[in-house]
């Protein structure tokens, strides 16, 4: 579908281009959102004449983003999720996820597709991604993903988490078991033939 972008579109285009989109990309986010409007020779001339006003509304929306730089930095962007013995999670964490815990920590209302993350995170770390606030407003963050808080403190201070050990060790354990029965179960046996031999002496 060919559209009149209304605001610069990060990777899209500036405010007054003409390009061409997806259908379902123009329906379901650009032209609800007032991000865009269908290409006519019509819509050409009344984005002319709103062109002033659409540029206006444009730099307020950029100083807005500006304004919540600060506290999208300093977000602690935490997540505690279930994982399997290899860190690998049950599920894992969207864009989504993302825009809606800014909205909880730091009060920072974005879309989905502002969160730049190249893919869903599924598994436990620490990731690194971007916020696009603005086409020209891009604020770097860290992403903390772990099975608890001590597990999130330990990444926040560097640590590297390790995985599987437990199973590591119990297996690494087990002939040590067996070899404290077998110790165990020998004397008894040397005990009951020291007996027997006792037995056949009294008789």
């Amino acid at each position: 579908m060919k559209v009149i972008l209304t605001e610069k579109i990060t990777k899209l285009g500036n405010i007054g281009d003409t390009v061409e989109v997806k259908t379902g990309f123009a329906r379901n986010y650009l032209l609800p959102l007032g991000k865009a409007m269908r290409w006519s020779r019509e819509n050409v001339a009344l984005f002319e004449a709103k062109k002033a006003e659409l540029q206006a509304r444009q730099d307020a929306a950029k100083k807005a983003a500006e304004s919540n730089v600060d506290a999208v930095k300093n977000a602690k962007l935490y997540m505690i999720r279930q994982a399997g013995d290899t860190g690998q999670l049950y599920g894992s964490v969207s864009t989504r996820d993302i825009a809606r815990m800014l909205k909880e920590i730091a009060n920072v209302s974005v879309e989905s597709a502002q969160v730049m993350l190249g893919a869903p995170i599924k598994s436990v770390g620490v990731f690194d991604t971007k916020i696009a606030l603005h086409p020209d407003v891009i604020v770097p963050v860290k992403i903390y993903v772990a099975q608890s808080q001590d597990e999130i403190e330990a990444l926040v201070a560097g640590k590297v988490l390790t995985f599987g050990t437990k199973k590591v060790e119990e297996e690494e354990n087990t002939p040590a078991a067996d070899a404290d029965v077998q110790s165990a179960e020998q004397p008894a046996e040397k005990s009951d033939a020291t007996d027997a031999e006792k037995t056949a002496d009294a008789e």
